[in-house]
């Protein structure tokens, strides 16, 4: 009996929620007015912004150099195989490059620099990936060291290597090494704008 009470309840219910959808309209309510769509579309948007500005930074070769899709660091604009045969210590752990990488750059040598100057874990590997790609791996908390979304901008913004794509020295020969494509506090800004916003990852490039 309780059973045969239950059942027409519950299709009531079902009934009511699909009438209520289908009539669901902006004069309603509980509609989204146009000044919230408004701020909503816009909130989109500076996180669209915010987020390129971010990804022109991070797939800059300062960055992917040492973030590889095999076991060899790369160098260079070109990004070509690390000097002296490097490879990676052990699949899947970062190298210990402190034996020629300093905490600071050598001007003399042409040796960059930087405190905990290493290979990123394989797991984080972005050669050949997608912006969209990239961006879902480095928010994925099994490949990016459990880290949540307030741990990347502190790591993105304030880890020392990171900032050290400002601050590249010069090469070998004493040329002064490329910067990033966007100012580091415009580069900050964005990191801080689109984790902010959600961290949203756009569905295409």
């Amino acid at each position: 009996m309780k059973k045969a009470f239950i059942i027409p309840i519950l299709i009531t219910f079902v009934v009511s929620v699909g009438w209520v959808n289908r009539h669901h309209s902006t004069n309603e309510p509980w509609a989204t007015s146009p000044e919230e769509e408004s701020q909503k579309m816009a909130s989109i948007e500076e996180s669209l912004i915010a987020f390129n500005t971010m990804m022109d930074v991070v797939t800059h070769q300062r960055c992917m150099n040492c973030h590889p899709s095999d076991n060899v660091p790369k160098q260079g604009l070109d990004s070509h195989a690390h000097n002296f045969g490097i490879t990676r210590a052990n699949a899947g752990n970062a190298t210990n490059c402190n034996t020629c990488h300093q905490k600071e750059n050598n001007a003399y040598s042409g040796v960059p620099g930087a405190p905990e100057w290493g290979l990123a874990p394989h797991k984080m590997r972005w050669e050949g990936l997608s912006r969209l790609e990239i961006a879902q791996s480095m928010m994925n908390r099994a490949n990016n060291g459990n880290r949540t979304p307030d741990d990347i901008m502190h790591h993105l913004t304030e880890h020392e290597l990171v900032l050290w794509a400002w601050e590249p020295g010069v090469d070998a020969a004493g040329n002064p090494r490329e910067k990033p494509p966007v100012a580091r506090a415009d580069y900050i800004a964005a990191v801080k704008k689109w984790i902010s916003l959600g961290a949203v990852i756009p569905e295409s490039e």
